[in-house]
């Protein structure tokens, strides 16, 4: 008989000394938990052990003998109560919410359901009695120990592009990368990978969610695929997809290559639902663990999910032992694969409370506060689809959020609608309007013009509706309103004309990006024209809809990117640590002028004026050695006449230009200058 000890309660999951494994579970309402041991596939159980001890809600025990490698899965005993927020159930093996490595796939089969399938609107309320181990992917024991050799490269917020790209989608397609490892975290540490990220002027590499997550049914009977990976299974398994045949050790060694030339990684995690869906979704691993503490329940009526997400739950991130779980993960992520920052899906829904968002909620508390997180890249997509879900600006210092605001007013403005001057302004400033509060910095504001979700930058110009008919869903999902231009043709074409049009907007659209204040955010394939053929919705489109298209060449925009990340670098007006105010620097210039077409400093009636669709703004640097910049944007259909702002000695060189060939044009003071339509050229001070 196997020899088994009482262990520890602490740390959860498994823990490895070279001598046998500790195994802990947190279930508060359990009456019983199971441990099951598995042959090193997965497919045969070669073992059940009740455990005994239960300290504090953790059920634990210690087995001699058992070390990295072992297979295992855990039922949990309980009341099944759906009405009470129960649904023990322990004919079905679960997955231990700490697992570091997965074995094995979903099989979708309706074994996989708590209840029983098909037997009428009450059907969540019959246990089903069926094994549902074969279906079901198990945990392998892992070492806990740092999978990277090198440092975080701390880049200064103020320095910082990122990058958003797709673990797989950024190599599937890629053809200087052999080909048996493209789709992996292998492929992204490859030189010609690293090297182009290095040449494009990017410092962060954020990636869409690599945490393990389920391959929805439906999608699946749809003969589709989850391609985001939105619909999160394990919190600290990686989806196995991506490690390829280097295992986990491909994760550190990618971050290894890329900490050494200088780019951080930044993930895009999910903690604010999980794969489960709602009361009629399956019983993988926390609804069957202890679904009350887990999950967010309907007040009165624990059958049903508070579900914000739209996902079918959300987590209860006012659970101490869920908190802890969301923590232990994220220490997890950054201090053994040394992970620079986190994206926060959904991250209004973390700060829930049963009242509604709290900005002081213990999630934003703890993390703010923990030495090992605290000083990384951290950043909220501030909203869910609760009440009062749209919160951008209300998290707490210490935390970037995604703009939403500035996507779509820089998006407007270039499309040429009206009455907009102020708030592109104020947007193209890093919105100070909506950061300032808490002696917040203009990286609050993390800027973009596109992002996985929603039409990429050249289906921005191309299409004015979304064509998103390969997704099986008659095109009903996806955004409406795109607030796109396809420069008066639905959809490619050989009008020269009209692509020449098209090419100017990118240009327009990714130069404002760029010379914004705030943090500029690109997505991959951006700077090479890559198109999903007008689908704003491509999250079960593992396929080249999906995948960036590497051979799509765009001679210019590569390097148009480049030049622009490098003027980032090089002016520090572009990339300043406070908000724009107009006071003076050291030199005794004020840090931004904005001035109208006439070269007069913009008045109130100017800014009022719903049919303008030009602006001049002058920024000066921080640095007393550089020179201030003049920009100039003209989103108007016509030509329109400029005038240079005065200045008291020297003139304006053209450094960089979206149309026409103006590039090192010279303008003195109040010197007149024709800017074409729809175009935007930045000037350079000189003595």
């Amino acid at each position: 008989m196997r020899k088994v000890l009482p262990g520890s309660a602490f740390p959860l999951g498994v823990t490895v000394d070279g001598r046998g494994t500790n195994f802990a579970l947190f279930s508060d309402n359990a009456s019983g938990v199971t441990l099951c041991l598995f042959d090193r596939y997965g497919e045969t159980e070669l073992e059940r052990i009740d455990l005994h001890e239960c300290t504090n809600g953790v059920w634990h025990c210690y087995l001699p003998g058992v070390g990295r490698g072992q297979v295992y899965g855990w039922r949990v005993h309980g009341p099944w109560a759906p009405e009470a927020g129960h649904r023990f159930n322990p004919s079905k093996l679960l997955l231990d919410p700490y697992a570091r490595m997965l074995v094995g796939d979903i099989k979708w089969d309706d074994a996989l359901y708590g209840y029983t399938i098909g037997t009428g609107d009450d059907a969540d309320l019959t246990m089903d009695e069926r094994d549902s181990a074969p279906f079901m992917p198990k945990a392998r024991v892992v070492a806990g120990t740092p999978l990277t050799a090198t440092q975080h490269p701390r880049i200064p917020w103020p320095k910082t592009v990122v990058y958003e790209g797709h673990v797989r989608g950024l190599t599937m397609r890629h053809p200087l990368i052999p080909e048996q490892i493209r789709g992996t975290f292998t492929a992204l540490g490859q030189p010609e990978f690293v090297d182009y990220l290095v040449k494009l002027g990017i410092t962060a590499l954020e990636l869409l969610p690599v945490h393990a997550f389920a391959q929805d049914r439906h999608l699946v009977d749809r003969g589709l695929s989850n391609y985001w990976g939105y619909n999160t299974l394990s919190f600290f398994a990686p989806e196995p997809r991506y490690l390829g045949e280097d295992g986990l050790d491909a994760i550190g060694e990618a971050v290894d290559h890329l900490h050494q030339a200088g780019i951080e990684i930044i993930l895009d995690v999910v903690y604010n639902h999980t794969c489960e869906g709602n009361h009629l979704g399956p019983t993988l691993s926390f609804k069957g663990i202890d679904n009350a503490s887990y999950y967010r329940l309907l007040p009165g009526n624990g059958r049903y999910y508070d579900d914000m997400t739209g996902c079918g739950n959300a987590l209860n991130t006012d659970h101490p032992r869920v908190l802890q779980m969301v923590m232990d993960s994220l220490r997890m992520w950054a201090s053994v694969y040394g992970i620079d920052g986190f994206r926060f899906d959904l991250a209004t829904t973390l700060g829930r409370r049963p009242t509604g968002f709290d900005p002081g909620h213990a999630f934003f508390n703890a993390i703010l506060q923990d030495p090992t997180l605290g000083g990384l890249k951290l950043i909220a997509e501030p909203w869910d689809v609760g009440p009062g879900g749209y919160q951008l600006g209300a998290f707490p210092p210490g935390f970037s959020e995604w703009n939403g605001d500035y996507r779509d007013k820089v998006r407007e403005f270039w499309c040429g609608s009206e009455g907009l001057l102020g708030s592109f302004a104020t947007r193209f400033a890093a919105s100070q309007d909506i950061f300032s509060e808490g002696r917040r910095r203009p990286w609050s504001s993390v800027n973009f013009i596109t992002a996985h979700d929603g039409f990429t930058l050249h289906d921005l110009v191309t299409y004015n509706d979304k064509h998103n008919e390969a997704n099986g869903e008659e095109n009903r999902d996806g955004h409406d309103d795109n607030k796109s231009w396809n420069c008066g043709v639905e959809g490619e074409t050989d009008d020269e004309g009209i692509n020449a049009l098209r090419r100017r907007q990118k240009r327009n659209l990714i130069a404002t990006l760029f010379l914004s204040q705030g943090v500029p955010m690109l997505l991959a394939g951006d700077e090479r024209s890559n198109s999903q053929g007008g689908n704003n919705n491509a999250y079960c489109q593992d396929n080249e809809i999906g995948w960036v298209d590497w051979s799509n060449e765009d001679s210019e925009l590569p390097d148009f990117v480049a030049r622009l990340a490098e003027l980032r670098k090089t002016h520090s007006s572009l990339s300043r640590p406070e908000f724009l105010t107009g006071s003076r620097n050291e030199m005794g210039q004020p840090d931004v002028v904005w001035f109208n077409t006439g070269g007069e400093r913009m008045r109130e009636e100017d800014w009022a004026n719903p049919h303008s669709k030009c602006l001049t703004v002058r920024l000066a640097p921080v640095l007393p050695d550089e020179p201030s910049l003049l920009i100039m944007l003209n989103a108007s259909h016509v030509d329109v006449r400029f005038i240079a702002p005065p200045v008291r000695s020297g003139r304006w060189v053209a450094i960089l230009a979206t149309g026409g060939d103006l590039e090192g044009a010279k303008l003195g003071a109040r010197a007149r200058f024709t800017l074409p339509a729809r175009t935007l050229v930045v000037w350079e001070w000189r003595a």
